[in-house]
């Protein structure tokens, strides 16, 4: 089980920070977790690695964790599909020869030093394993099954557990939730995981509000699920005042809301971005027929609130959740009008960078795209494709009206309307939402634009000490890059809390 409160109280940490607060509880934040547990990576003896160079460093330090190396060194001259240099050199000891279609095992071999264990906690709104739990479960991931696993337990060992198969070499959105939450409980780590909780705020605080706070708070108790009593009290940074304090409330098994106040001597952002679906900004995006959420879809058809004999459906979009949403409608045989911006050659449109063999659902939708446009008629039934168009707004009668390229407006009558245009990280519980941490620092956090300044070394951000962020955060947006940024803080961590290997 998870630790959830049951009783309605104030919960605060009193004077004793706890070293580590992962906010996120998703694939960065459960591997990052097993690395603090203590579960510590050494290279393998007699493991080859197929890359000359990095088995050459390799074997220079045969005895010393890769948490303890310099990660700078090993990274260098390591080419591959991340910008991130930890990020390709964790997946290619996970994953030797993957992006060449080897199945070489992992050159690593993980040991649990007690010893070594950094006292943390993971706070998350879901299960573990984060925004996965809202995707339709039927849906199959983008990535092959296998980088979709996290160190030391392969997501095929858990399938071929459960009798599962791999679709065309990946898993369904359901699996991947299910292993994510399994990992937690066959690695031991539920302990450090608090579900239903939601943060408010992050700010930095002084030794003397910690000292007041402490003073001031009459119901501080012995009975709280923050409390580590083997936290080393002489190594915290009370002394330097350069703590976090983290609020929110936990949502009980009860339905009641229980504050909490906690604080922490490093907090690592892994909220990923599903929490803030990107908007149109036009008139009418407001009204109730307007979603901005796949899920909604998938409801609508379950209550049949549209059917085949209703208007057009409009989706909005050319990324991969617009097209599992025109997937879903055609096989609901529901009429859709599909508008997106781009041209369908585009080369940046995410279909035109995916293999057909692989991927034959999405090369489907870019045929439907390409063959079906409203001044072309196709063979597809109850689909019409509008590229290069704007939505210009919705009005209350269920119109939309468009403009292409040109000027030219039209107008569609619709049933409803999805807009599914990305997502955006929720940040509001940061100061100025996170803006002064993103590498353009007038702009706003988004993972492909404008990700959080880090240092691609240790992932703390360059613009507040103490403070990291990993994943999409980062600009890492694949589950088998994110692990490499839990690498690169994890080994930061335990160098700054000079916590030596045996």
């Amino acid at each position: 089980m998870y630790s959830v409160l049951t009783k309605h109280q104030y919960y605060k940490s009193d004077s004793k920070p706890i070293p580590v607060v992962i906010i996120g509880n998703g694939p960065s934040g459960i591997c990052l977790s097993y690395l603090l547990s203590g579960y510590i990576p050494y290279v393998s003896r007699d493991s080859v690695h197929p890359h000359p160079v990095l088995q050459r460093k390799l074997q220079e330090l045969p005895e010393v964790s890769i948490l303890d190396q310099d990660l700078q060194y090993l990274s260098e001259g390591l080419e591959g599909r991340s910008h991130s240099p930890v990020a390709l050199l964790f997946d290619t000891l996970l994953r030797p020869d993957t992006d060449f279609g080897g199945t070489a095992d992992s050159v690593l071999s993980w040991w649990h030093e007690a010893n070594r264990t950094i006292p943390h906690l993971v706070l998350g709104k879901n299960p573990p394993g984060g925004a996965w739990h809202f995707i339709e479960g039927s849906m199959i991931t983008l990535s092959q099954g296998e980088w979709m696993g996290l160190p030391d337990f392969q997501l095929k060992d858990w399938m071929r557990k459960k009798r599962r198969g791999l679709r065309n070499n990946r898993a369904t959105a359901e699996d991947i939730a299910q292993y994510y939450q399994h990992y937690v409980a066959k690695k031991g780590l539920q302990k450090n995981f608090i579900c239903g909780t939601v943060v408010t705020s992050v700010q930095k605080v002084s030794q003397d509000v910690i000292s007041n706070n402490t003073q001031q708070d009459p119901q501080g108790n012995g009975d709280s699920p923050w409390d580590f009593p083997e936290i080393n009290k002489e190594n915290n940074q009370v002394a330097n005042g350069s703590l976090f304090q983290v609020d929110g409330f936990i949502k009980t098994i009860m339905g009641d809301q229980t504050p909490f106040s906690i604080y922490a001597e490093n907090v690592v952002l892994a909220t990923g971005t599903y929490d803030s679906p990107s908007r149109l900004g036009v008139n009418g995006e407001d009204l109730p027929y307007v979603h901005h959420k796949l899920s909604t879809l998938e409801e609508a058809v379950k209550n049949k609130t549209v059917d085949m004999t209703s208007d057009p459906i409009l989706i909005v979009g050319a990324g991969l959740t617009a097209a599992d949403a025109v997937l879903f409608a055609h096989h609901c045989s529901i009429p859709v009008i599909h508008v997106f911006r781009r041209r369908v050659s585009d080369p940046g449109l995410i279909f035109n960078q995916l293999p057909k063999m692989m991927y034959p659902e999405y090369h489907k939708v870019h045929q439907m795209m390409t063959e079906q446009s409203a001044v072309c008629s196709g063979p597809y039934e109850c689909y019409i494709s509008l590229p290069e168009h704007h939505v210009m707004s919705f009005t209350e009668d269920k119109k939309c009206i468009f403009q292409d390229k040109k000027g030219h407006q039209k107008v569609y009558n619709i049933s409803m309307a999805f807009v599914l245009i990305g997502s955006n990280p929720n940040l509001s519980f940061l100061p100025n939402h996170g803006i002064n941490l993103a590498m353009d620092n007038m702009q706003p956090v988004n993972p492909k634009r404008n990700p959080i300044d880090v240092d691609p070394f240790t992932y703390e951000c360059i613009q507040e000490k103490g403070l990291y962020a990993v994943g999409p955060l980062a600009g890492d947006n694949f589950v088998r890059f994110v692990q490499g940024g839990a690498l690169a803080v994890a080994s930061s961590l335990l160098k700054k809390d000079n916590r030596k290997p045996p």
